[in-house]
Parts: C-alpha cells; sequence; structure tokens
C-alpha cells in the first residue's frame, strides 16, 4: 500500500497508461496543461509539482484554449496518446464546455480534470458554487454531462479506482473515444488514502482494429461488384485508423474515384489520379457531379454531416451506401449497407474481395477529364501578380502552397476558410490538411497549433486565421511564447465575420451585424472599419509580427515565418469584395432556413430561393 492524497495518486497513474496499435506503444497522457485556482491548487496544483519528472505540465491562458491544444495533439497524435486539462471550480469549470464539445463530435479524447465543491459540504454554499435548489449533488461540472463520452465525480478516494480505470477505457476506444470528465472535489483531492499498489501498475490498452464480418463483407463486395458508377467518400476515420495507405491501394487496385470530407482530406495526396478534392457544400465541381450521377456510394469513416450531403440534396435519388464504419451507430446511415470494421483492416479485405474488378474506363476517364478541367480553376485562383494589395483569401492560400513541402501542417476551423481550402488546397500528405469542421469552433486554431506543434516537433505548424476567430482566442500565444513553440499564425484582415456576412446577404439578412465597423445613423455596423490593429495585438503578446502589403510581401514573410524558430506572425489585409479571382462558388447547397415572411425585397427572393432547393431534399429510407 502507498499512502497519497487522491490527486497525487491520480497523477502518478495516469503517468503510467500507455496505448498500443500494429506494435506501436505510446505514453496514453503525454501531459496535462493546468491553470490553478482554489479549487485545484492544493489537489492536482500540487501533485502535478509532486510528480513533475512524471508528468510535463503546460501553463495554459484560458481553460476552453487548453482543450483545443489538447485534442490538436489527439489529433496528430492518432488518437493513441492524449493530454489532461486541470481547472478550479466555477468558471474554470464551465469554460471547458466548448472544447469537451469539440472534442466529442470530433471523435477525439481528451481528459478534463475540473475542480469541483467540497464533497464534506463543512460550507454552503463556497465561492463559485451553483446552488440548485431542488438537488444537493449537482454543480456547474454537470454542464460537462451531455459533451463527455464518460463523466463521474470522485466523492472518495476509493472511488477514484474504477473511475480512472473506466476512464482510460474510454479515452483509448476508438469508437467510444471523446472528451472524459472526472470531476474532483477540492477537498477530495487532497484527501490521502492507502492506495494498492498494483493501481499504479503500467497498464497498456490495446487499440482494437476488428475485422468485417464475413457475411457484411460478402454483400459489401457484390454491391461494388454491381455498382458501374461508383464513389468513395473517404472521412476522418481514414485518418483515425491511419489507413491512407489501405485507401492508396484499394484506388489504385479499382480505379474507383475517391472525394473526401473535411475531416477526410488528405487521405489521398492531391495529384493521387482517384482523387477528386472535396465533397458536399464546400466541395469540388467534379466530386459533387459525381455524387449526383453515383449509382453506390462507399463512405469511408464518415458520419454524413449535412455539409457532405448538401443538406441531403446531393446524392440522388437511386444510389445505394455502403458504410465502412468502426462505429455501427455510423454504418447504418443512409439507410446504407453496414460494413462495421477498422477502415483500414475493411479496405484491406475489401480490396482482397475484389481482386480483378476495375471500373469502367470510360468512368475513369470522364472524371480524370474533370478533375484536370478543375485544377485550372485552382490555379487561375491562385495566380496573382506581386505587387497586388490586399489579395483575395485564395490569393494567399496560393502563395503559401507554392511555399509549402509535405512536411508543413494547415490548421483551421472556422469561417470562410474551410470552404476555400476544402475546395482549393492541394494536401501532400496525409496530416497536412488539419481543419476542424465537425464543430467549426472559432477559436480553435492558434491553441490547437500549439498541441500539433508539440506532437510533431521540427515540423512547421501555420494556423490560418481571419479576425473575427483571432479575437475570439488569441490568448495562448502566450503560451507559444513562454515554451518556444514555432507555430506560424497567418491572420487575415478582413474586418468582420465575412463568412457569416456572405451568408446573411444569401439568406436575406443582407449582412447585418457581421462587419466590424462603426454604428450608422440607422443602427446597423456599415460605417467606417474600426482602427484595430491586430498586428499590434499579437505583438504586444510577444510574438515576432511581419505585416504583409504587397503580394510580394507576402511571399517574402511566409518564407521567413517558415524558417523561424520562433513563434510568428504574419498580418495581411485580404479584399473583402467578390472578384474574378475568387474561389469558385458553392457547387452544392446547404439548409439555412430563411424567413417565411418579410418585407424586406433580399429577404422575399432569399426564400423563394430556398424553396426551389428544399424540394431536392431526399430522406434515405
Amino acid at each position: 500500500m502507498t499512502r497519497l492524497t487522491t490527486a497525487q495518486a491520480l497523477v502518478r497513474f495516469l503517468s503510467r497508461q500507455y496505448t498500443e496499435r500494429d506494435g506501436e506503444r505510446r505514453r496514453l497522457i503525454d501531459a496535462t496543461w493546468g491553470i490553478f485556482g482554489h479549487g485545484n491548487v492544493a489537489g492536482i496544483g500540487q501533485a502535478l509539482l509532486e510528480y513533475a519528472d512524471d508528468m510535463p505540465y503546460h501553463q495554459g491562458r484560458n481553460e476552453q484554449a487548453m482543450v483545443h491544444a489538447a485534442v490538436g495533439f489527439a489529433r496528430q497524435s492518432g488518437r493513441l496518446s492524449a493530454q489532461a486539462v486541470t481547472t478550479s471550480i466555477g468558471p474554470g469549470a464551465t469554460n471547458l464546455v466548448t472544447g469537451a464539445a469539440l472534442a466529442t463530435i470530433n471523435h477525439l479524447p481528451v481528459l478534463l480534470l475540473p475542480g469541483d465543491t467540497f464533497a464534506t459540504r463543512p460550507a454552503d454554499p463556497v465561492l463559485q458554487q451553483l446552488e440548485v435548489p431542488y438537488a444537493g449533488d449537482v454543480s456547474v461540472n454537470d454542464c460537462l454531462r451531455p459533451v463527455s463520452r464518460y463523466f463521474d465525480r470522485i466523492t472518495r478516494p476509493e472511488a477514484l479506482i474504477p473511475a480512472a480505470l473506466a476512464a482510460m477505457r474510454v479515452l483509448a476506444d476508438p469508437v467510444d473515444t471523446g472528451a472524459v470528465t472526472l470531476a474532483l472535489p477540492q477537498d477530495v483531492q487532497a484527501e490521502a488514502y492507502d492506495w494498492p499498489d498494483a493501481f499504479f501498475d503500467e497498464r497498456v490498452w490495446s487499440v482494437r482494429r476488428p475485422a468485417p464480418d464475413p457475411r457484411e463483407l460478402d454483400e459489401a463486395v457484390r454491391a461494388v461488384r454491381g455498382a458501374r458508377r461508383p464513389l468513395l467518400v473517404a472521412g476522418g476515420g481514414v485518418h483515425h485508423s491511419r489507413a491512407e495507405e489501405a485507401l492508396k491501394e484499394f484506388a489504385g487496385a479499382t480505379g474507383i474515384p475517391v472525394a473526401s470530407t473535411q475531416a477526410g482530406k488528405g487521405s489521398l495526396r492531391w495529384d493521387h489520379p482517384s482523387d477528386v478534392g472535396g465533397i458536399g457544400h464546400t466541395g469540388t465541381a467534379p466530386a459533387n457531379e459525381l455524387a449526383r450521377t453515383a449509382d453506390l456510394v462507399i463512405g469511408v469513416g464518415t458520419r454524413y454531416t449535412d455539409f457532405t450531403t448538401a443538406s441531403g440534396t446531393l446524392f440522388g435519388g437511386r444510389v445505394r451506401f455502403l458504410n465502412l464504419n468502426i462505429a455501427a451507430f455510423d454504418s447504418h446511415k443512409m439507410a446504407g449497407l453496414p460494413l462495421v470494421a477498422d477502415a483500414r483492416t475493411g479496405l484491406e479485405e475489401l480490396t482482397a474481395g475484389l481482386r480483378g474488378h476495375r471500373a469502367e474506363p470510360s468512368y475513369v476517364m470522364e472524371y480524370t477529364d474533370d478533375k484536370e478541367r478543375w485544377e485550372y480553376r485552382v490555379d487561375a485562383c491562385f495566380t496573382v501578380d506581386d505587387d497586388l494589395v490586399h489579395p483575395t483569401q485564395p490569393q494567399v492560400l496560393g502563395a503559401l502552397d507554392e511555399l509549402v513541402t509535405e512536411d508543413d501542417i494547415l490548421i483551421n476551423a472556422a469561417g470562410s476558410l474551410p470552404g476555400d481550402l476544402h475546395k482549393l488546397w492541394r494536401a501532400r500528405s496525409r496530416d497536412q490538411y488539419h481543419v476542424e469542421y465537425g464543430y467549426s469552433c472559432m477559436g480553435y486554431e492558434i491553441p490547437a497549433a500549439i498541441g500539433v506543434a508539440l506532437a510533431a516537433p521540427g515540423r512547421p505548424v501555420w494556423a490560418l486565421v481571419g479576425d473575427g476567430t483571432y479575437l475570439m482566442m488569441p490568448t495562448e500565444i502566450v503560451t507559444a511564447v513562454q515554451e518556444g513553440i514555432p507555430v506560424k499564425v497567418v491572420l487575415l484582415q478582413n474586418h468582420g465575420y465575412a463568412s457569416i456576412g456572405g451568408l446573411s446577404a444569401s439568406v436575406g439578412g443582407e449582412g447585418f451585424g457581421t462587419g466590424y465597423r462603426f454604428p450608422a445613423a440607422d443602427g446597423t455596423y456599415t460605417g467606417a472599419p474600426l482602427p484595430v490593429d491586430l498586428a499590434a495585438n499579437a505583438a504586444s503578446l510577444g510574438m515576432t509580427v511581419l505585416r504583409a502589403k504587397t503580394v510580394r510581401d507576402l511571399r517574402e514573410a511566409l518564407a521567413a515565418a517558415r524558417a523561424a524558430d520562433g513563434p510568428t506572425c504574419v498580418y495581411v489585409e485580404t479584399e473583402t469584395a467578390d472578384t474574378v479571382s475568387g474561389a469558385p462558388p458553392a457547387q452544392a447547397w446547404w439548409d439555412v432556413p430563411v424567413a417565411e415572411t418579410a418585407t424586406r425585397p433580399s429577404a422575399v427572393k432569399a426564400r423563394e430561393e430556398y424553396d426551389r432547393h428544399v424540394t431536392a431534399r431526399r430522406r434515405r429510407l
């Protein structure tokens, strides 16, 4: 037996947990992020100091941002390694909710350790305690229940043993993983207990690769062999499974075209003959045209979100679906044939079962020609004169596209950039394209870039942010400066929420409340742009800032940032209006309901357009 506090026992336990997949062993909890307050400073805080040699610690500035950093780390680590996040009670704990939702929606592991109010209730209420008249056992941490894949409140030291083991099981489970919360009452954290030594033994959690059921595999093979216009949709599960090589073998053997969701982009290199680009509302014309005419859609590791299906309007009426997914829940979507298995294992067995089968040559030629024409459109978007001031957003991406190699990693999450990236970016490696679009959370990019850089030291990591996203969460710049993490931030200033402004205009909202401008006489924010200097703000937080006025300046600044050994920001003001060199418009619809009654002509016209599109929606039964 070993006498330790509950917090000490937890930190020691976490330092001895490992995952294993395909012979690769990784530490399950790599490090702990923390901001300390009265709810965790004497418990987890003291324990992290006590075991500093065993558990690395990172100092955060915002609790939500710490979760984003941990999520970025977990994704870059292939979900084999994760990080913990500790906070105090009250606002420190509730600030975790957004990050927890993002982690769970994207099936990415993160361990949350919020402090909680006293289990023994010596004083009631204590500082920051939420009083609930109908329940004495509820605290603000209960907000984390619906966004956690596992939740427990440790009201006695000995309760930690089963809870900690259950937490590790969920974190390492490829189906159930997401945010895991162990709420820790502040008195229990500091309470001593005689722990069985076996609790601190090294444990290795096997990350499973389940094979498909033989009957389901036979049905899948028959379905593919019988299809004349098959299309494979690669989702994030391809990356989580490290199934990129298996997908490459499948596509090469069969000639079946491969489109990708936001989470799945990069499953094939952009120049692979079978890659037709992104699918859905932010997808490419070749991929979406194939989707409209496909007779079989093979979904691999995808959840079929509304952006992928164009809100149920993209795929034709006679199409069948075959869904290879490790989660049975997702494999049955779209009324499809289920193939419940690990993505890599399933693709390997499907490829073997299809030996000798290839798509018709005329079909291959069709999508190959369409893709070639699309690449000309990409080139047109990227081409720009070096002396131009205020380039378009795609032209900024073009300058970056010329610079990067397969080593570089791009982080993005929200705004108009995900659409431009999904259509235009030429992914060169399996992990270059890191766009969080399951939760599309503004503020994710900078902290996630820090997490990715911690997981991939020595590789250039770029956080692409607009001014709206930057203002949401620039705080972790301080952490990057403190720890010397050489993230590269590309800050695009377009004076407002440009993405939602465009959406607002399309649905009759006329861009109301989306510009960063002074109020006009009519109460709308249509006056002069705000005199906000975001570059100066980044510099004030300790970052090296390079201002680019022309495209030539931009190219030089990007090259300098890539070579820098410290955190560096490239600041550029972009064109806000649509131009001939802007990104191609949406190639598929997205359902954002429009006011059914209105007096303003813009809204009336938008409703007419909405009614026309919604008739194309199909329910898969």
